[in-house]
């Protein structure tokens, strides 16, 4: 996306003014869940809540930062390498992102269910940031996706190129990486062809959005 994203004036001003340090981000894990719908496949979007300090109001994918519980535990999966990590980093953040749909969508995923796709990091002129890793699950048989955290007051199943309609209609927003995210599932047909392309792509190299003439670029 070479022309980026347009700037609301404030943060416009913000990333003008902002001299340093950065914050350093908190390593975070989202999780973009899937299913083949009756037009194609479709992913489950949360609306958060206006009380949220962060990206309220927003459609977002269940997600938050790693907490130091997850640092414990025991994992049989080691994506250290996919992720660019450390093993026990590795496994950290693989039991966030279980733990976070657990937690805000209900579902009990196994670890072997998450494929890593992505990770973006938060421009350095914000206060709060977050280094996030993004991964895909397919849903598994017999569950069903609920809003249960009490941190979304909405949720919905959506074909990604619905979810980009809507938000060019202003009818939902969110934040850039969704965005970003959405538009690369929108060009996929089946699970078949989504595991394929998750597994040529580089999960490992940040995205690291920066400001220049008041738009967001990648």
């Amino acid at each position: 996306m070479s022309d980026g994203f347009p700037l609301p004036k404030a943060l416009i001003e913000r990333a003008r003014q902002f001299t340093g340090p950065p914050v350093t981000p908190r390593v975070a894990a989202t999780v973009m869940l899937l299913r083949t719908g009756p037009d194609g496949l479709e992913v489950y979007l949360l609306r958060r809540a206006a009380t949220m300090a962060f990206a309220s109001g927003m459609y977002a994918f269940p997600g938050g930062s790693v907490d130091p519980q997850d640092a414990t535990g025991l994992s049989t999966v080691d994506m250290s390498d996919r992720l660019g990590l450390a093993p026990d980093e590795a496994r950290a953040v693989v039991r966030a992102a279980l733990r976070e749909v657990a937690e805000e969508a209900g579902l009990a995923l196994p670890a072997e269910a998450l494929i890593p796709w992505a990770r973006w990091v938060t421009p350095e002129f914000e206060a709060r940031r977050y280094d996030t890793y993004f991964f895909v699950a397919v849903m598994p048989p017999g569950q069903e996706a609920s809003n249960i955290s009490g941190e979304a007051d909405h949720a919905m199943w959506i074909r990604p190129a619905e979810a980009l309609d809507r938000l060019a209609a202003r009818e939902i927003g969110m934040l850039p990486p969704t965005l970003v995210t959405l538009r690369e599932l929108a060009k996929l047909s089946t699970v078949d062809e989504l595991v394929e392309v998750a597994a040529a792509r580089d999960p490992a190299t940040p995205v690291m959005p920066r400001v220049v003439d008041g738009r967001l670029v990648l």
